[in-house]
């Protein structure tokens, strides 16, 4: 009789200690995902380096400075590539360039007066040596550790001195080794449990330190885009003001006129003949329930309650549902953001979605919405025709303002004949 509530009360435990173990093998598993390919991009720093150790050689016998601005144009790519990595971890790290020089004695004047590439190049050397190596080392312990574990199944299909454990230094000759090897198998896999998070936060460190713009670099260029963007969230507060102000005074205002005026004459009729008042009353209501619906239509496109209630999941499932083209929508948003963000990626699917069932021709949409740390990416592709451009005064410029406001991003890529991918990067954190 004693034993059920022990084992009933075991259950809770053992389910978190299972969901424990599974949130630490995810973990080792995504951070040794990363770490792999920022491996990747250390090869490719370890070719920048050698490349660029090359032309410096070259530019004392003076050949070199034709090589400079590929070279820096190379650097940069390469750096880009990290800034995109460490973007895609939630670790944003804005780019600090702005043009790039194509001619040597620009690209000479560039490396000297900007520190940009000589930071990069900084990264470069670090990431190619310390970040390479602890890119592989989590698929040397994965490798240890599985080569280890299974040994005793088969040591003695190797050859003599084929089968060793703790990495290859002491050979396996015998059965009671290989059970031996299966402890260090068993060590190498709780280090892979263990470290590549620790190692990640290493790896990443020197591309958040040197990648970003310098910090005692000229802010005037930063001043201009806030001042502009600013502007544009000003203007797109005063269009839609106006926009609602139309929808008011065409809409609900001359409905509740019409009811003004339909019950006065009801209350003449009733004072002739009570009999002759009823048709106006009818369509003082009528006149009434359409104002109704318009106050309410009004009202949902300042804040969708759905939004407030069901989040950003239930919202664009209501708008795919009421959208004429068939349209599928995947979003993972854990957790929540912040409302104001919320309602700039509910109404960049929803003009996205106007555009595609006015314009496109399309047969079917899809709606993509993925936080991704501290960034919400929003993307919208349709089957359609294409050729959908940014001009000022349209839905997409209308987005476009909403997200540069929110110091986000919108890329629109519509070629002729389709398809048409709209993808805003919003903040959010």
């Amino acid at each position: 009789m004693t034993s059920e509530p022990s084992a009933a009360g075991s259950d809770p435990r053992r389910t978190a200690l299972r969901e424990n173990a599974v949130a630490v093998v995810k973990k080792a598993a995504i951070a040794t995902k990363w770490l792999v390919l920022g491996a990747g991009t250390a090869i490719l720093a370890l070719f920048g380096v050698i490349a660029s150790i090359l032309v410096a050689a070259l530019c004392l016998v003076g050949v070199g400075v034709f090589l400079l601005a590929p070279t820096l144009s190379v650097v940069r790519w390469i750096a880009d590539l990290e800034r995109r990595r460490l973007a895609a971890m939630g670790i944003p790290v804005p780019s600090p360039y702005s043009s790039d020089p194509t001619e040597w004695r620009e690209a000479w004047q560039f490396l000297r007066s900007d520190p940009a590439p000589r930071r990069d190049i900084v990264w470069l050397c670090i990431h190619a040596t310390f970040g390479l190596a602890v890119g592989l080392l989590p698929l040397e312990l994965l490798s240890n550790a599985v080569e280890e574990l299974t040994a005793p199944l088969w040591w003695h299909l190797s050859p003599p001195g084929g089968a060793t454990m703790l990495g290859g230094l002491i050979p396996i000759d015998s059965g009671a080794e290989a059970r031996w090897a299966t402890v260090t198998g068993l060590c190498w896999a709780i280090l892979w449990f263990v470290l590549p998070p620790l190692l990640l936060r290493a790896q990443v460190a020197s591309g958040s330190r040197w990648l970003p713009p310098h910090p005692d670099v000229d802010l005037s260029a930063r001043v201009v885009e806030l001042t502009t963007t600013r502007a544009a969230a000003l203007d797109a507060h005063a269009v839609e003001l106006r926009r609602i102000e139309r929808a008011l005074h065409d809409g609900a205002q001359n409905r509740l006129v019409t009811v003004a005026v339909l019950t006065g004459a009801a209350r003449q009729a009733l004072a002739r003949d009570p009999a002759t008042a009823d048709p106006f009353l009818e369509k003082a209501q009528q006149s009434a329930e359409v104002a109704l619906a318009e106050l309410r239509s009004v009202v949902r496109s300042i804040l969708p309650p759905v939004l407030e209630s069901e989040g950003l999941p239930g919202a664009l499932s209501a708008l795919a549902a009421q959208c004429p083209v068939e349209t599928r929508v995947d979003t993972h948003v854990s957790p929540r953001c912040p409302v104001a963000v919320e309602a700039i990626a509910y109404y960049t699917v929803a003009e996205a979605l106007t555009n595609v069932t006015r314009h496109s021709g399309a047969q079917r949409a899809d709606v993509q919405v993925l936080r991704q740390g501290n960034t919400l990416v929003v993307e919208v592709r349709d089957d359609g025709a294409g050729g959908a451009v940014v001009e000022l005064g349209s839905g997409l410029a209308g987005i476009r303002g909403r997200v540069e406001a929110h110091d986000g991003t919108l890329q629109v890529d519509s070629p002729a004949g389709g398809p048409t991918t709209v993808m805003a990067v919003i903040p959010c954190g």
